[in-house]
């Protein structure tokens, strides 16, 4: 689509500038170029941590987390659809839970692929299994005769992967606690050294301070 985007863009601008407003044709060409050209960029798939600098060690960790990610992407867009295709609401709230956690754990992913590995199961094992339950659940309510043991035992098993999703989530979140706390010891740290300990400030000074 950006390809088609692109060259659609250019072929109306070349006549519009080199007839409409008089522009040199060789000139009309460069721009046309050029805008279509920006656009086949702009509407380019946008790739996880495009903007990182993937370089040494850590450009192998950040093409696995992209691997990841990209193969998990269908996944949570899966979740998305059959939470229409889901007549009980309790399940399609929870099936909507999933995919909305899901997305947040993406986000926290790219926002640091180093923590893939505290997510790696879920990207590869739960959110799979999520996507397939979803689907089956579905499928399941609309078959001519409702299996309510199937039913049941599929609904209570999207439950319990709403906990791990929701633990998994939790894990990232305390990735990041804990870089917290490691700026806070550090900032701590340095404060001291420049200003004191916080007891000693606002201590008298001058020859006074001791008293009479």
């Amino acid at each position: 689509m950006n390809w088609i985007a692109g060259g659609a863009a250019a072929a109306v601008l070349l006549p519009v500038l080199a007839i409409g407003a008089g522009m040199p044709f060789w000139v009309a060409c460069i721009v046309s170029l050029a805008a279509g050209g920006g656009l086949v960029t702009a509407f380019s798939p946008r790739k996880p941590f495009e903007r990182l600098d993937a370089s040494g060690a850590a450009r192998g960790r950040i093409e696995f987390a992209r691997e990841l990610l990209t193969d998990a992407e269908p996944l949570a867009v899966r979740l998305e659809v059959a939470v229409s295709s889901i007549g009980t609401p309790e399940v399609a709230d929870r099936v909507r839970h999933l995919a909305r956690v899901s997305r947040e754990i993406f986000a926290g992913v790219e926002d640091d692929p180093l923590r893939v590995d505290l997510v790696r199961r879920f990207l590869t094992y739960y959110l799979p299994r999520a996507a397939e339950l979803a689907e089956a659940y579905a499928l399941l309510e609309k078959g001519g005769m409702r299996d309510l043991v199937r039913i049941t035992t599929t609904a209570e098993l999207i439950d319990r992967l709403d906990v791990a999703f929701t633990q998994y989530a939790r894990n990232l979140q305390s990735a990041d606690l804990g870089n917290l706390d490691i700026e806070l010891k550090l900032l701590k740290s340095s404060l001291d050294d420049d200003l004191g300990p916080p007891q000693q400030l606002g201590a008298p000074s001058g020859p006074g301070k001791g008293g009479a």
